[in-house]
């Protein structure tokens, strides 16, 4: 059952988490260009959802706690311990997922950037020259006599 397990429910309870933490971040930083932001977003999805083994002892008559947790955990909890160990593979860890989620993130916005661009040009075959057109319209704006906009005080 979900609720009688805790590491489940951690992990539930992470990925809601992060998912808030990652579109809140993604709006806060939304002044830069979208493929650092991407980027931004890729790299933090990966430290935040990459997992690590971790194991806490126990007392001796028990065998204490070993499993899976977030890697940012993992280096949390080790800090906390002072375990050199557990804070090193969680930050190699977390360096990998902040990689890998970066790499996943140029390589979407890649593709969608290429999708873009095809539709463009496509679109420009389909319709019979569009796209002159838009260039036509661009380079008699920029000819133009700067718009004035009517005041009241003058």
């Amino acid at each position: 059952m979900l609720i009688s397990d805790s590491i489940p429910l951690l992990w539930l309870c992470w990925f809601v988490l992060s998912v808030a933490v990652l579109v809140f971040g993604y709006f806060a930083i939304s002044f830069l260009p979208r493929l650092p932001r991407w980027l931004i977003a890729g790299g933090v999805a990966g430290m935040l959802w990459m997992p690590a083994f971790f194991s806490v002892p126990g007392p001796e008559s028990e065998l204490g706690y070993s499993g899976w947790a977030p890697s940012l955990v993992v280096t949390a909890v080790g800090f906390l311990q002072h375990n050199g160990g557990q804070i090193f593979l969680g930050g190699v860890l977390m360096t990998i997922g902040a990689l890998l989620g970066v790499l996943a993130a140029f390589f979407i916005g890649r593709r969608g950037r290429q999708d873009n661009n095809d539709d463009d040009r496509s679109g420009d075959s389909r319709t019979g020259g569009k796209g002159a057109e838009r260039d036509h319209s661009r380079r008699r704006q920029e000819s133009a006599p700067a718009r004035r906009e009517p005041s009241l005080g003058r």
